[in-house]
């Protein structure tokens, strides 16, 4: 009998955890080190997911564990209010070279917090509460961030914040705005959404929320120039513009965080997953100007692990290995390999639809049909589960479609894209028997 079966784990597992997403992987694991984990029968399964998004120097990396067990043994957790070194130092280095001038930093736990104290923030310095998100937006499951979420379901949870405004998603392979030739007219749609948003405002229109790239709701890729005219909507109404870069941050998309391609500067732009390594660590950016308007209000966000020093030291180790070893540079290479692999199997396969995405921060759209680009979950679930049985682990995004979100860690190497690639090759051959 397979040891991922133990009979004893699931009884206690499906007696007394709570399923918070989903049904759980059909294994357990043991143990994780570089880019793989291994499960109870003793089979390295290749993370093609990087955890929760979050491992993006693999698992168990050499000076990550060092930081770890020195400051667990030194300086683990103090009451709020008080400073240590690494919090300060980690804090100096993401204002060096973070987009602006995006000069203070609050570091928490989740990127559901960091999101929160953003839209808390841009509420008390604009003294309006209206915020405004996109329909495929995931920025977190707490109260402000979960009303400005639109890629997973809202039913049954009662009424969300009040003044929670939704722009169309900009989906360059499935908007309404695509015309016959092909064309996607963006900035039809854009402006067709704001208009939506004033006739919906009351007049207290705070901040905008987007994601650089919406990685939950199916990586969508906004085209160049779509932030700007984004950014320029938001001038014309006085609202604040919030980036959520939890999963493009630090380097993923092939540049330090994704929001640089487009030259978009927000007043916030939040940071996690990436951040910590699989530590649970984030920041929350914003101006100088801001900050002090939010200071001389009382702006309140007092939480349990604010400035943390453990967290706060990885997160410096961090970054520090992904400047020094020019990960943000590995990331376009190693990512540009990915997709041209993807592109090369969507020759083969009718059903692959779609392959978009940049850096290591990719999605492979699945369909029944190319003309209709009709979403096909059920074989994406299919896939899903044969790579694991073949040795990888890969991550579908919710909603009905069937939308593969691939993301390595960076520190992958060509031989793991490929056989990435060969395990999707085969995957989808077994799938489509």
């Amino acid at each position: 009998m397979s040891r991922n079966a133990d009979p004893d784990f699931w009884s206690k597992a499906n007696a007394h955890l709570v399923r918070y997403g989903g049904a759980f992987s059909p294994l357990i694991a043991e143990s994780a080190a570089g880019n793989y984990f291994t499960d109870a029968d003793g089979r390295r399964i290749l993370d093609f997911t990087s955890g929760q998004m979050s491992a993006i120097l693999g698992h168990s990396h050499p000076e990550i564990v060092a930081v770890a067990r020195h400051y667990i043994g030194e300086l683990d957790h103090l009451y709020s209010t008080i400073l240590s070194r690494p919090v300060v130092e980690l804090a100096a280095l993401i204002a060096k070279v973070s987009p602006g001038r995006l000069n203070r930093v609050l570091l928490v736990s989740t990127g559901g917090e960091s999101n929160e104290a953003a839209l808390r923030m841009a509420k008390l310095v604009t003294g309006r509460h209206e915020i405004v998100a996109m329909s495929r937006s995931w920025h977190g499951v707490t109260g402000g961030a979960a009303a400005a979420t639109y890629s997973s379901s809202r039913k049954g949870y009662g009424p969300l914040q009040p003044g929670a405004l939704v722009l169309p998603a900009p989906d360059t392979y499935r908007s309404r705005f695509i015309d016959d030739r092909g064309t996607y007219d963006w900035q039809g749609e854009l402006d067709f959404g704001f208009e939506l948003v004033d006739r919906q405002s009351s007049g207290a229109l705070a901040a905008c929320i987007v994601e650089p790239i919406l990685s939950s709701g199916g990586v969508l890729e906004p085209p160049e120039g779509w932030m700007a005219a984004l950014a320029e909507k938001c001038r014309e109404r006085d609202m604040h513009l919030i980036f959520d870069e939890a999963q493009t941050g630090l380097g993923r998309t092939g540049t330090l965080f994704a929001c640089e391609r487009d030259g978009v500067v927000p007043q916030y732009l939040t940071l996690s997953k990436t951040l910590g390594a699989g530590l649970p660590l984030a920041a929350m950016l914003t101006t100088p100007e801001i900050e002090d308007v939010a200071a001389e209000r009382g702006f309140l966000f007092y939480t349990t692990h604010a400035s943390d020093p453990l967290p706060a030291a990885v997160g410096l180790k961090v970054m520090e290995v992904i400047l020094r070893d020019k990960f943000t540079e590995r990331a376009a290479t190693l990512g540009k390999r990915l997709k041209d692999g993807l592109m090369a199997l969507q020759q083969r396969y009718d059903c692959i639809g779609d392959v978009r995405g940049r850096g290591l921060l990719l999605g492979l759209d699945l369909v029944k049909d190319r003309r209709s680009r009709t979403p096909d979950p059920e074989l994406a679930q299919k896939v899903a589960r044969t790579c694991l049985e073949l040795g990888m682990m890969t991550s579908t995004v919710r909603g009905g479609f069937g939308i593969f979100r691939i993301a390595p860690p960076l520190t992958v190497d060509e031989a793991e894209i490929d056989l990435g690639l060969e395990i999707f090759d085969r995957a989808l051959t077994k799938a489509l028997q």
